[in-house]
């Protein structure tokens, strides 16, 4: 049976700008990747942002959600952050024989303190070159509210690179903790457990 475009791609870059415990994080990402270090570097709060990505086109998600249940802007924004203090993210994503036919890129802060909601500064789509989606835009500037939400959560909005947000949906984040595998009891009623517990 033959895979879905989806299944046929993979991330091949990532870059993070204030993201959590890192200020700047750039690397290419080969088919496979280990990521070591010791207790408390920051290996969790790297790999949640594939995990951010997901819960941005998930079903109840979207970039407000996303924020909130990892505790908003403060929580997420690095310490050492400076100038220019937003929080930034690009992957790109392909298939083996062409690891850049997508580009995503999202920048977001929040507009004041009076205001914690984040706000989105710049969202950019490129397919196979060719830049697809650009904000803000005209209709932004009009109705500045807009940029509470991407157009990748948006089903009206991204039917251009459906497929991207597709493949952002199908990540799976797994946090095998074997005490919670051996004990049957913790896995009554789990689905999807992170750590294992329907594994």
């Amino acid at each position: 049976m033959a895979k879905s475009p989806s299944e046929q791609m993979r991330f091949t870059f990532l870059q993070l700008q204030n993201w959590r415990n890192f200020t700047r994080v750039e690397c290419p990402l080969a088919g496979r990747v280990f990521l070591v270090g010791p207790n408390a570097s920051g290996k969790s709060n790297l790999l949640d942002v594939f995990r951010f990505l997901r819960d941005l086109v998930s079903v109840g998600g979207g970039l407000q959600s996303a924020v909130a249940r990892r505790g908003g802007i403060s929580r997420l924004r690095c310490l050492a952050a400076r100038r220019p203090p937003h929080i930034g993210m690009y992957v790109r994503v392909g298939p083996e024989e062409k690891p850049t036919l997508w580009e995503y890129e999202l920048q977001f802060d929040q507009r004041d303190r009076k205001d914690p909601r984040p706000y989105i500064l710049k969202e950019r789509v490129v397919l196979d070159s060719q830049k697809i989606l650009s904000r803000p835009n005209q209709e932004d500037k009009a109705d500045p509210q807009r940029l509470t939400q991407t157009h990748l959560e948006q089903v009206y909005a991204n039917q251009r690179f459906r497929p991207l947000a597709e493949f952002f949906g199908t990540v799976q984040y797994l946090h095998l903790v074997p005490q919670i595998i051996r004990d049957p009891d913790r896995a009554v009623g789990k689905v999807h457990d992170p750590f294992g517990g329907d594994f």
